[in-house]
């Protein structure tokens, strides 16, 4: 991700309170039933917001606030609408997250984004699925306003070459989905988060070694089994790759499951009830994230009020393999079953979505 300095249009934070406030700024009474259901949509959308170990978007206890509180970016500007994908299921929203690592040595590749999502929030929003595509995705990538691109390419050079509108461009041109917002993460902010909602659990496939630790000496043993993960731990999990033979496809796993775990935990550890926790919550993760200037974050968590963990779909673009182009290692999409897949996306068909990520 970019400095947050560099980030367009970027709003003051408001001070931080422990209160709940009313419509006027005033402190209000404790929240009902129905102000709860906000609080988990939020949440829910926060966890949307959450990449390859990537941040959350501000929110919980400051409903008034929550636009101005975020930092904006500006997405759309230079993106040629004769190119855009046309929309198919009115009503239904796909969300581009994009996020990096700025803290991982292993990320030597300076502003390439580290992890792409795309969430798609059907019309009726009873559901979310996020389908993780690969950084390493060989495909086309459009050529930028300053020259870069028009050539084929790793799928995250987009956003080294022409910033968050070629991403735009590029990940519309290869999924043929309209991208309606952006939101952009830190994947460092992880180790924030789930330290503020008191770790979270874990079950570990395997045993492995992570060789890139936050621990002294660069190294983490995790050891098979359910676990609680703090926020280091989490952070170790979520970012080490090189410890499977399947590299970035193990490590987008694990990004899947710290993702659901923190929903999980968020949603049933307290917070939610507990107006200390959330704020502690909201402060831990709010530097961590930027939307595009367009997203509204309460319509949209009013929208998905309902949401829950169980109604999250996690799945990855589907693939050939791994190879080289040049001197580059890459990863192949299967074209005809990532077609079928964001065909689905585009008419809004939840259940060929799911069907196709299987």
């Amino acid at each position: 991700m970019p400095d947050r300095q560099q980030l367009a249009d970027s709003e003051p934070r408001l001070p931080a309170s422990e209160e709940d406030v009313d419509a006027t700024g005033q402190p209000s009474a404790p929240a009902p039933r129905r102000r709860r259901g906000r609080r988990i949509a939020l949440i829910v959308l926060l966890v949307l917001a959450l990449l390859a170990g990537g941040g959350v978007l501000a929110g919980g206890l400051y409903y008034r606030s929550v636009n101005s509180s975020i930092d904006r970016v500006d997405a759309f500007t230079g993106v040629p609408e004769e190119s855009r994908p046309q929309v198919v299921a009115k009503g239904a929203m796909n969300i581009m997250i994009l996020g990096s690592d700025s803290r991982d040595p292993e990320n030597t590749g300076g502003s390439r984004s580290d992890t792409i999502i795309l969430a798609h929030l059907p019309k009726d929003r009873s559901s979310a699925q996020l389908i993780s595509i690969p950084r390493d995705t060989w495909t086309h990538v459009p050529r930028s306003d300053q020259g870069r691109g028009g050539r084929d390419a790793k799928i995250n050079a987009a956003y080294a070459w022409g910033g968050v509108p070629l991403m735009v461009q590029t990940v519309e041109k290869f999924t043929g989905v309209r991208i309606d917002h952006v939101t952009m993460v830190d994947f460092a902010g992880f180790k924030e988060i789930v330290d503020a909602l008191g770790g979270i659990e874990i079950d570990v496939e395997r045993s492995f070694t992570s060789t890139h630790s936050l621990n002294p000496g660069g190294k983490r043993e995790f050891v098979a089994g359910r676990q609680t993960m703090d926020g280091a731990a989490a952070l170790d999990y979520a970012r080490e790759r090189y410890a499977f033979a399947n590299g970035d496809f193990a490590r987008i796993k694990h990004q899947q499951q710290v993702i659901k775990a923190i929903l999980d935990k968020a949603a049933s550890g307290g917070t939610l009830s507990s107006p200390t926790k959330l704020n502690s919550f909201v402060k831990a993760t709010a530097n961590s994230v930027a939307v595009d200037k367009s997203m509204s974050l309460v319509d949209l968590a009013m929208e998905m009020r309902h949401l829950r963990s169980g109604n999250l779909g996690f799945y990855t673009c589907p693939v050939k393999g791994t190879g080289r182009v040049g001197s580059e290692s890459v990863v192949f999409p299967d074209n005809t079953r990532t077609k079928q897949m964001f065909d689905a996306v585009r008419r809004d068909s939840v259940s060929e979505i799911v069907a196709a990520g299987k």
